[in-house]
């Protein structure tokens, strides 16, 4: 029997990178999805690629209330229930230091990284409270847990994503209701190469380089062994997890004091 047979997932951000990789893996695990991006472009053609009568595409604004309770709406209707919602939205904003930072840009990395994962767990609480079940997944970083000079708006982000975390498990622990948190280091996705294209845009793959050589593993990960991390926490088998952080960095935080 697959792991998730017969459970609906919501995934924000899930046009590509993580995102993507959680929702086809999910699917495999018979998993119905509600795929929600921004992206209308990449998110159709996400949908049409995995062409499952199970899967629905709905593009939102996750920093916006109405198209996140759309979007819950819709899932209901279509699918009759939310069992797990993966919160996984987010933009890293630019590398400046604070006296520089754009004020515009803090605001939307905020407003997508932080206020879009609140609206996402206020949207389906609800439901979640009345089926008295259900597992909700933040997507936070490394960063969410140290910091990294140059990158304000993301890492503040992240840290409150923490905070966040804990509070909605300790509100929702009574009910049934699992809340943890996401934390990767350096994966493969769009996101990363956007990234290296712009701190080093004539040598992005020998940045990327550089930067896997100070992982004590070696590499990046692969958005799949992200996914693989959410799918444990979506299923049974963590069925006494709630308020954690759960690292997926290759031994990057291991010399941190715990």
């Amino acid at each position: 029997m697959k792991k998730l047979d017969n459970k609906v997932a919501l995934i924000t951000g899930a046009a590509s990178g993580i995102g993507e990789a959680i929702a086809r893996l999910f699917v495999a695990e018979g998993v119905a999805v509600m795929l929600v991006d921004r992206d209308e472009e990449r998110l159709s053609a996400l949908a049409s690629e995995i062409d499952n009568a199970k899967v629905v595409a709905f593009i939102a604004d996750v920093s916006s209330q109405e198209d996140l309770e759309s979007a819950v709406t819709n899932c209901l209707d279509k699918f009759k229930g939310i069992d797990i919602a993966v919160l996984n939205a987010g933009i890293p904003g630019t590398n400046a230091p604070i006296e520089d930072y754009p004020v515009d840009v803090f605001e939307q990395v905020l407003d997508i990284n932080l206020k879009g994962v609140w609206l996402g767990m206020r949207a389906v609480i609800p439901t979640m409270k009345a089926q008295q079940s259900g597992s909700i997944i933040l997507t936070s970083s490394i960063q969410g847990l140290s910091a990294l000079a140059g990158t304000t708006g993301y890492t503040t982000s992240k840290h409150a994503v923490v905070g966040m975390m804990k509070g909605a498990a300790l509100e929702l622990a009574e009910h049934g209701v699992r809340v943890n948190a996401i934390h990767p280091g350096y994966v493969e996705t769009p996101m990363m190469a956007a990234i290296h294209e712009e701190v080093v845009p004539d040598a992005p793959e020998q940045f990327q380089a550089a930067i896997a050589s100070t992982v004590p593993m070696k590499r990046y990960a692969k958005a799949d062994e992200i996914a693989r991390l959410a799918l444990f926490l979506a299923s049974d088998d963590s069925t006494y997890s709630t308020g954690s952080s759960f690292l997926a960095d290759g031994g990057i935080l291991a010399a941190l004091p715990s």
